[in-house]
């Protein structure tokens, strides 16, 4: 691991005669839609309904302001990860700016684990949808769902991207269609444009501020993004145009389909609803309602897999510097991935959804992950203030960047525990 204020050089392919290391084999289009089909998936597809039951006709609110929260700490990443392209992301970061050992196994460990919990959620959740269609248990879906995602995972990263950007270009159609649907199809606006432009009431402002916590869920997954940076074709230069490019996509996809279902289904059903996008097809022909669910369950079945592919990558790169065990770290010559790790990570989450109560873990997905923001912004702001020259070769943001970070980060974490 590299000290703070000095720059992680790219790791190369090794010779036959060499180890075996992580390939890069990551574009940027790739890259971003790596992002966006970890970022959208299944959480917009699931918490329209909730945001809307806290924030009322103004959820497209919510969705900006918790867009705003990442957008500051996604400056701090895509600085950090041009300094260390390396597969354990955060945790690498957290280490060149702590030197704390107990840290950054401490928040690598943290990382990976909100991963899989949120994998083994959404597991049950595409097991369910499944099992509406094909009559078979949800425990058993779930299980084949996990292995399958697990084989692709590992089977290797060009091969597991591209296919979970083929599946992110079929959930983007579903956000497109539910927007579309709304301004074209014969569903009737309830309400004006207008009326989603909130007043200065105070009343007002707290919802929309405490449903972004539940908008904030939705924008977990481009910090993932940090954790192929050793597989990605010239870093400097793909990652801040893939992350920025993913959150921008990202919180136009959000605010228009949250805006659109709020003008088109009474909030008091759209509230209760644990589907609210299918709510949109109520009336729609039969192949369109059926399309738009088969559409759902791709969504649920793509986040499975980019979470596998991280979880995995931060396992390996914690072991690839004698944090956690070295068999974690070993790449196979075939695949060029980790595929113990890889295995490791797909076990867990099948115990998770097999075995055991994860609703409140998977709530607490978000604080998690705010957490670790936090602590990622406070170690560039150190990082920064270590270094007498500032780097050369990587993108680099003010300091005022990281300090916004951390302030909007804790601010919302502190409402989130309201």
């Amino acid at each position: 691991m590299t000290k703070a204020g000095t720059q992680s050089k790219p790791t190369s392919h090794d010779g036959a005669d060499g180890p075996v290391r992580l390939k890069r084999a990551l574009s940027w289009p790739l890259l971003t839609l790596y992002g966006l089909g970890v970022t959208l998936g299944a959480g917009i597809y699931v918490l329209v309904g909730a945001t809307a039951a806290q924030a009322g006709l103004y959820a497209p609110f919510s969705f900006l302001i918790a867009a705003f929260v990442v957008a500051i700490t996604a400056l701090s990443y895509i600085e950090l990860a041009t300094r260390y392209p390396v597969s354990s992301g955060a945790a690498a970061y957290i280490e060149a700016g702590f030197d704390r050992r107990w840290l950054t196994i401490g928040a690598g460990l943290l990382i990976a684990i909100s991963g899989m919990v949120s994998a083994s959620t959404v597991a049950i959740g595409a097991g369910g949808y499944l099992s509406g269609l094909t009559g078979l248990p949800v425990p058993l879906l779930a299980l084949l769902t996990v292995i399958s995602m697990g084989l692709l995972a590992a089977w290797g990263i060009s091969e597991s991207v591209t296919a979970a950007a083929v599946i992110t270009v079929i959930e983007i159609a579903g956000l497109l269609l539910v927007i579309g649907w709304t301004m074209a199809g014969p569903s009737q606006s309830i309400i004006e444009t207008a009326q989603l432009l909130p007043s200065f009431k105070a009343a007002h402002w707290f919802g929309i501020v405490a449903a972004s916590t539940l908008a904030f869920f939705a924008f977990i997954g481009f910090e993932d993004m940090a954790s192929v940076a050793e597989e990605v074709k010239d870093p400097l230069k793909a990652y801040p145009r893939a992350v920025i490019l993913t959150l921008l996509i990202s919180t136009l996809l959000y605010t228009l389909t949250t805006a659109a279902v709020v003008m088109t289904i009474p909030l008091e059903t759209l509230a209760v609803s644990s589907s609210p996008l299918l709510l949109v097809f109520a009336n729609a022909p039969a192949f369109l309602r059926e399309g738009f669910g088969l559409i759902a369950i791709v969504a649920t079945v793509n986040g499975i897999l980019i979470q596998i592919i991280m979880a995995s990558r931060m396992l390996y790169g914690l072991a690839d510097k004698g944090y956690l065990p070295k068999p974690l770290a070993v790449i196979s010559k075939r695949t060029h991935t980790p595929i113990l790790a890889t295995a490791v990570v797909a076990g867990i989450i099948i115990a998770l959804s097999q075995l055991f109560p994860i609703e409140i873990l998977a709530q607490r997905t978000s604080q998690i992950v705010l957490f670790t923001f936090t602590l990622v912004n406070v170690a560039l702001i150190r990082v920064k203030r270590s270094e007498k020259v500032p780097p050369t070769g990587c993108f680099s943001v003010p300091r005022f960047v990281p300090v916004l970070g951390a302030i909007s980060s804790v601010m919302l974490l502190a409402t989130g525990l309201l």
